[in-house]
């Protein structure tokens, strides 16, 4: 840890990214260096966990239809690539190096591997995730992580060690393969949400964030006791909760335990360089680097044009890729230990992949800017490498910490005026129902900083926080200026007892609601008492600039008020999705008359549009979406009469 930090301070001062500093770091306390720890291997598995996390993060973005919308690119292109490195590959090691066929094809197997962990990361730092160059690069990725498991089941066979045939353990590794992905896509369809949900009810964040870990922790296991790679079944199970409304609080969780378990991870990769080893092959390791690289842009940009991808997209996909993958070092583990290769034949590989690693994320922060170069004909046609915002494209708006009465109030406010606004709330069932009403609303704790850059706070003009409890307000305020220092951050606090320590911690405007009451009241009084109404905004003004300096303090009495909270009943709105077999279904406005009597019909959507009650004409259909407001119990029995019909 202390040569990690050291490092990462070091590099980051030269600007050189953090993977650079980790692989340094292992160098250093590797058996070429200090000999900290003379088998980092015994490491691996612990190290293995924070590709696990960051597979469940890659999963969060992605989902079921997305993923089968890219299974040409998956299943194609990623097919393409690897039998053609493969073969490549292995022609090359059979024709330059004095070794079997099947060492040659294990050897061609590990270099046609590319490095999951480091492209995933540097995209997903880089905010690239979802254009088209680096979901071909991501499909590749995919496709290769699919291949590590037929060399992991030929290994063994290679060597001579097992009876098994090759054609059984194959097929039994298909059958496997197929059976519990079933069983991860089922668990996430019907399981997961569910207990997400029951998690997120009981408001404790450490549950929510040990569920998290959990499952992807069950997920990885699962596979790996099927002989599937661990991230696999992380993906799968991330890739099943990325529709949820849970994704980001998700994302924010995991990212702490994937990022220190990475920072591990790639320690270990440099541990595994042996200097003696790179001093006596130096010339062949430098020339494999050279060859290798550069085949493998070629071959992604020759396996994209088959599958009309653009050369720009080509090109900048080969960049990415073009590295040995961290599952290459297990496949030399495990083939050097059953002796399909020999020890300096699986060293001289690892040092290839770890100075392949080092150039990486230097290439894939300019693949961009190389791929025009080496296709300037496609220049004018293609977008600039922006980042893209998760939640949606929207700037200059306004995020709403909590979504409690106060919150909705100033959201129609806003919607009223044409403001953009986004909010986080941290009530599974609000988020629910705000959701299926259309409102921009993404589950999260609004106090963490990663939920905060969800919401897109680099591009916000203000971030308003509705909720009363000061101590989380004053984790709000920390975490915006964190994000970024110059956003303005707003909050609501019911009584001015707070106001001071609001303004220390760094909030811009406060606003006690008890004054701001007093001040609407002395307006209304002064205007009907003859003040004239310039008169009356400088005087309102002046106290709120002063801090309402002459609204503090009061004489107590007998019959002070104790209670700052009224016991009125307030009226629900509630949004009503009509299924196939609702009653209202197939039925006009007009028939359901014994409903309006009842509520009140705020809205009434279909398709995402949203039409009034006087503009609304025809039936209703499955999919459509009214939103009523009213006292709970008639809001219950007019849900129950649109759905059931009495």
């Amino acid at each position: 840890m202390l040569l990690a930090v050291a490092s990462v301070a070091v590099f980051k001062r030269i600007h050189l990214p953090p993977i650079l500093a980790y692989l340094f770091a292992g160098v250093i306390a590797g058996p070429s260096g200090l000999a900290l720890y003379s088998h980092p291997e015994d490491m691996h598995l612990a190290a293995e966990v924070g590709i696990v996390f960051l597979l469940f993060s890659l999963g969060l973005e992605f989902s079921l239809p997305k993923l089968m919308a890219m299974r040409s690119l998956v299943f194609g292109a990623g097919l393409m690539q690897m039998v053609l490195t493969t073969v490549l590959g292995s022609l090359v090691v059979w024709l330059l190096v004095d070794t079997s066929p099947s060492a040659a094809i294990v050897m061609g197997g590990m270099l046609a591997l590319s490095s999951t962990a480091i492209v995933i990361k540097q995209v997903t730092e880089m905010g690239i995730l979802n254009n088209v160059r680096t979901q071909l690069a991501v499909s590749i990725l995919l496709f290769q992580d699919l291949a590590v498991v037929p060399f992991l089941i030929v290994i063994p066979l290679l060597s001579g060690e097992s009876d098994t045939s090759l054609a059984m353990a194959l097929s039994l590794a298909l059958v496997k393969g197929v059976l519990v992905v079933g069983l991860l896509m089922s668990a996430g369809k019907w399981v997961l949400p569910w207990v997400f949900r029951e998690v997120a009810r009981t408001r404790t964040d450490e549950l929510f964030v040990l569920t998290t870990i959990l499952v992807a922790l069950l997920a990885g296991g699962l596979t790996y006791a099927f002989g599937l790679s661990m991230a696999l079944g992380a993906f799968l199970a991330g890739m099943m909760l990325g529709e949820s409304q849970y994704k980001y609080q998700l994302e924010a969780d995991i990212r702490p335990f994937r990022d220190i378990l990475m920072g591990l991870f790639f320690v270990t990769v440099g541990m595994q360089l042996d200097i003696s080893v790179l001093m006596s092959y130096g010339h062949w390791v430098i020339l494999g680097v050279v060859i290798l690289m550069l085949s493998k842009v070629i071959l992604v940009r020759l396996s994209a044009s088959v599958f009309s991808i653009s050369p720009i997209d080509g090109w900048s996909a080969g960049l990415k890729l073009c590295q040995v993958g961290e599952f290459s070092f297990v496949i030399a583990s495990l083939a050097s230990s059953h002796s399909v290769i020999t020890a300096t034949q699986s060293s001289i590989l690892i040092s290839i992949g770890v100075i392949s690693m080092a150039f990486t994320p230097w290439l894939v922060e300019n693949s961009l800017a190389l791929a025009q170069k080496l296709s300037p004909e496609n220049n004018t046609s293609i977008e600039p490498e922006v980042p893209v915002i998760n939640v949606s494209e929207i700037e200059g708006h306004v995020i709403i910490c909590g979504f409690g009465r106060v919150g909705q109030s100033v959201a129609r406010m806003l919607s009223m005026e044409d403001v953009p606004y986004l909010v986080i709330d941290v009530d599974p069932i609000r988020v629910l129902e705000s959701r299926s009403a259309g409102e921009h609303v993404i589950y999260g704790d609004a106090t963490q900083k990663d939920i905060l850059h969800s919401a897109g706070v680099d591009k916000a003009k203000l971030v308003l926080v509705t909720f009363a409890e000061a101590d989380k307000a004053k984790l709000v305020i920390s975490s915006a200026r964190q994000a970024k220092d110059t956003i303005d951050v707003m909050v609501r606090t019911p009584r001015d007892a707070e106001l001071d320590a609001l303004y220390n911690a760094g909030a811009s405007q406060v606003v006690p609601e008890l004054q701001e009451g007093s001040l609407m009241l002395i307006s209304q009084v002064m205007h009907y008492a003859g003040v004239p109404m310039s008169k009356i905004l400088k005087r309102v003004r002046e106290e709120r600039k002063g801090r309402y300096d002459h609204l503090h303090g009061f004489y107590p009495g007998e019959t002070t008020e104790i209670s700052y909270q009224t016991a009125d009943k307030l009226e629900f709105i509630h949004a009503i999705a009509l299924g196939a077999n609702a009653y209202a279904v197939g039925k006009p406005l007009s028939e359901l008359s014994v409903l309006r009597k009842k509520v009140k019909i705020k809205a009434i959507k279909r398709d995402g549009v949203e039409s009034t009650v006087e503009n609304w004409q025809g039936e209703f259909v499955a999919g459509d979406v009214l939103i009523i407001a009213g006292k709970p119990g008639r809001v219950e029995r007019a849900e129950r009469y649109l759905l059931d019909g009495y």
